[in-house]
């Protein structure tokens, strides 16, 4: 089983087993602690905008004619799905938690099966692995992504199929890592990856906002691009996209956009998301954010890739809904029309 999910060579290296993924909050530091063992209380799932919803159309992607690197337009993907998700709505996935040198090679060959195409954390899953005393700590990072050197990773970058690597989420968020982990360390991540595999793109999950912040003399040359997850609390999703590709184009980045399904919702679907409190997103807002988050404002399109959260917890029900699938068909259908843009500006 593939989970989703960070170093000097001499400091020891953490467990390798199958862990899965932690919740991972939206951007806004949270009051009060999240309670990870909260189950929705609404476990099925009422109706959402279900008038006038299609069958659904999705089937396998054609691998033989569609080369997961040349597919058009943009990934549209989720995190944590498997490669037998993957489809012509779904084209990408998001892994890490269990993921090692050891099975990323059968991953990667079972997503390059069905066309897709996958960003991977190589960091396990869990925070606690890249934590010392609580902060975040470099050199356990580079021990956990320096496995994976020992696999051949080049055919698949090469492809298209091995979509980049997800160095860090939110950096940003000190109640996360202990501290702020400061752009200046991002760009050295960045850097590490680069010296290992100097073709494969760099992401980290935070707004280019933030890393334009970073000071005036860091360039960054290694880190390829940030990432706006959207969710209905951050405003008017069109200017908020607008602003984040006005602030990656003024540091030469490049964006990932998507959206938090399960818990980024205003309360219109009456759905109750995954962290307490908080609710999935109905089909319209699905198709008005995802809409807005392809066309910035009416440019031709700045997003390299379009990927949501989350698939597990109990997204397989909720992305299962005819009212559901034919939302993100929808969306997905606009990332294939996108303008087909590099992660690397």
């Amino acid at each position: 089983m593939f989970g989703a999910g960070c170093g000097d060579n001499n400091e020891p290296t953490p467990p390798v087993g199958p862990t899965a993924e932690a919740p991972v909050p939206e951007d806004s530091v949270p009051t009060t602690p999240v309670d990870s063992t909260t189950v929705p209380a609404d476990s099925t799932l009422p109706p959402i905008d279900s008038a006038g919803v299609p069958s659904d159309s999705s089937g396998d992607l054609d691998p033989s004619t569609l080369a997961a690197g040349m597919q058009p337009g943009i990934v549209f993907g989720s995190y944590q799905m498997a490669p037998s998700d993957l489809n012509t709505v779904h084209t990408g996935t998001l892994r890490g938690g269990g993921i090692t040198e050891n099975n990323v090679i059968s991953l990667l060959t079972a997503i390059r099966a069905k066309g897709g195409r996958l960003v991977l954390k190589m960091c396990m899953g869990s925070d606690s692995y890249v934590k010392t005393n609580g902060v975040f700590d470099i050199r356990k990072w580079k021990a956990l992504v320096l496995r994976f050197k020992k696999v051949d990773l080049t055919p698949f970058i090469k492809d298209g199929t091995l979509l980049g690597h997800f160095l860090i989420d939110e950096p940003h968020r000190s109640a996360k890592w202990g501290k702020v982990i400061p752009q200046a360390t991002v760009e050295a991540m960045a850097a590490y990856s680069k010296q290992l595999w100097p073709n494969m793109t760099t992401l980290v999950r935070v707004v280019p906002s933030w890393l334009a912040q970073g000071p005036v003399t860091l360039t960054y040359r290694s880190l390829d691009a940030g990432w706006l997850q959207y969710a209905s609390g951050k405003g008017d999703a069109a200017k908020l996209v607008a602003a984040e590709v006005a602030a990656a184009k003024s540091r030469g980045l490049g964006l990932i956009v998507g959206m938090n399904i399960l818990d980024g919702g205003n309360g219109s679907s009456k759905v109750a998301g995954w962290t307490k409190g908080k609710y999935a997103m109905s089909a319209t807002e699905i198709r008005t954010y995802g809409a807005a988050l392809l066309n910035p404002l009416n440019e031709k399109g700045y997003a390299c890739g379009f990927y949501n959260w989350t698939y597990n917890y109990f997204g397989p029900t909720y992305f299962a809904r005819s009212d559901i699938k034919s939302a993100l068909a929808d969306v997905s259908s606009k990332a294939r029309a996108h303008y087909r843009t590099s992660c690397r500006q």
